[in-house]
Order: C-alpha cells, then sequence, then structure tokens
C-alpha cells in the first residue's frame, strides 16, 4: 500500500526515498484520503474494525469541511452511519473538544 500511496504523491512533503515505514494510524489516513475504494477495502483485511474507525475519526474527520463530503461516504459506506453528516460533525467536535482539554 506505500507504494500505492508513494505513486498518488501522498508523500509530497517527503523525500519519498526516505520512507520505509508508516505508523498503522497514518496509513489508514493517507489511504482513505488519496486512495481508491478497493485499497480501503483492503484496509479491513489487515486492521480491526474498530482500529481503522479510530483512526479515521482522530486523524480524517477532524479535518473538517474541506472533507465533509468524503466523510459522510466513508461513514455511510464504511461504517453503516444512518446520518452520516450529523455523524461526522459531532465525531470532529468530540475530537477537537477532547485535544483543547488534554
Amino acid at each position: 500500500m506505500i507504494n500505492h500511496l508513494k505513486k498518488a504523491n501522498a508523500f509530497w512533503s517527503y523525500q519519498v526515498d526516505a520512507i520505509k515505514d508508516v505508523p498503522d494510524d497514518i496509513l489508514v489516513e493517507l489511504v482513505m484520503l488519496h486512495l481508491d475504494l478497493d485499497d480501503i477495502d483492503k484496509l479491513f483485511d489487515i486492521y480491526p474494525f474498530k482500529f481503522i474507525k479510530k483512526a479515521w475519526i482522530e486523524n480524517v474527520v477532524v479535518l473538517g469541511d474541506r472533507h465533509y463530503e468524503l466523510n459522510k461516504f466513508l461513514a455511510w459506506y464504511y461504517f453503516g452511519m444512518k446520518k452520516p453528516g450529523a455523524y461526522v460533525k459531532s465525531m470532529e467536535t468530540r475530537v477537537l473538544n477532547k485535544r483543547m482539554v488534554a
């Protein structure tokens, strides 16, 4: 998957040849932001559902309005939310508030 991310220019601000390992939560984030549904599906073969959902909420949902439509789709398609827009907004608010307190 890292090679797919390199081809998608997901590491635009890094020396690509130096990238050997990516933390799992960051890998989930980058795949969801830069790759297609087939690659996102592969995440669910590699990682537990709860891990992917947590990484998505903490790393992608908090990116805000710029990725709102993507997050609504992910909430509906992968995480089964009946009101994906409301879910995304509430999770964004929850995580950001938690970060402000910490």
